[in-house]
């Protein structure tokens, strides 16, 4: 028989029971309004429950900007986080991934969505998330003006749970740092992490599992303080600092000629991305004293010091060029504004050589 309804003796099924709860993500949202509302700033009054968000270039003071995108996530620290049950940082770990790459280009971020995807949306939990990451925006002087939820069971297991945000800035047209200008002679400066920061954490959780050290445990390397509140310091947010930095560039250009984030291939592969291809920069690992997170995964996971400078950010988490005749100026501007500052190198020309030389780093981190 053709066009009836089709009959079942099953009970209704619903999302619900496939492990999607349509109010739990209306509650989080509720939730999470006032969080979003705490990082308004001119040109976005962060509203969220649109379908799309709007923000007012004009209003933030603007003439004629460049837009700067940037996207990343959190990778395999949310593991330590949910393993742990501490999920207090891991936003601000977030927008600072996103934001840190925007200020390297001179851009000031101007507002930040999230992606938060679960197998099961606990409330409690996803608002402590975004609590981070509105923590992380107000550092970054960003708004949060929107993102998304997903509820995924059968993807995600158990509490598992993953991130990704996405920032816009913008520049003025003619104030973009590029390092183009970048040449033989300038001064390397490097400012201090605040440890791990989100990179290299498959191999960290490695090295931690082989030790049989629950993220409970004492921290060997962090009197005070477990395993977990150890490795989960969130990343530094460099934004505020540094673009006070830029513009004070604007009438004096050689106090930053170029930046680079130093995330997922430490200062050997990132600083690279930031100089033109004709030079190199020489860095002194002598310049700086290694964290002893870092000293006690080198030791502990017996891992080299070329594979450390190719991993971690051991204890760098940006590194500026300079002008020499700027560069105490520069160091200078950030420590009055807290900045830890290392003089790390200069640049030279590059020959035969790679784009980013660490030397001294067997002396001083071995």
């Amino acid at each position: 028989m053709h066009g009836g309804p089709i009959r079942s003796n099953r009970n209704p099924t619903s999302y619900k029971d496939a492990g999607v709860d349509i109010d739990a993500g209306e509650a989080l949202v509720d939730a999470i309004k006032p969080l979003a509302g705490s990082t308004r700033r001119p040109g976005a009054d962060a509203q969220l429950g649109g379908f799309g968000a709007l923000f007012d270039l004009k209003a933030a003071g603007y003439k004629d900007p460049i837009l700067v995108a940037t996207n990343d996530g959190v990778g395999t620290k949310v593991k330590v986080a949910i393993d742990s049950g501490r999920n207090e940082t891991v936003g601000i770990d977030l927008v600072a991934m996103c934001v840190n790459d925007l200020i390297v280009q001179g851009a000031e971020p101007l507002f930040f969505l999230d992606y938060f995807a679960t197998g099961k949306l606990d409330v409690p939990t996803g608002k402590t998330i975004v609590a981070g990451i509105a923590e992380g925006c107000r550092q970054a002087g960003c708004a949060l003006i929107g993102g998304e939820t997903a509820e995924m069971p059968g993807l995600y297991a158990g509490k598992d749970y993953d991130l990704a945000g996405f920032a816009v800035g913008a520049v003025e047209r003619g104030e973009v740092i590029d390092g183009h200008h970048v040449a033989s002679g300038d001064v390397v400066l490097g400012l201090a992490s605040s440890g791990l920061h989100s990179n290299g954490f498959s191999l960290v959780r490695r090295v931690v599992a082989d030790s049989k050290l629950a993220w409970d445990a004492p921290a060997p390397f962090a009197p005070g303080q477990t395993m977990a509140e150890a490795m989960l310091v969130p990343t530094r947010i460099y934004v505020k600092n540094l673009l006070t930095l830029c513009r004070a560039a604007r009438q004096r250009p050689g106090l930053v000629k170029a930046m680079a984030h130093i995330t997922g291939g430490g200062l050997i592969e990132n600083v690279p991305r930031v100089i033109p291809d004709e030079t190199t920069v020489e860095v002194d690992a002598e310049a700086w004293k290694l964290p002893p997170v870092f000293s006690w995964l080198a030791e502990a996971g017996g891992i080299a010091t070329a594979e450390m400078s190719r991993v971690f950010n051991c204890g760098i988490g940006m590194v500026l060029v300079a002008s020499a005749a700027d560069a105490d100026e520069t160091t200078r501007l950030l420590q009055a504004a807290g900045e830890t500052v290392y003089r790390l190198g200069s640049v030279t020309p590059r020959g035969d050589r790679a784009g980013c030389v660490v030397r001294n780093a067997d002396k001083a981190w071995g």
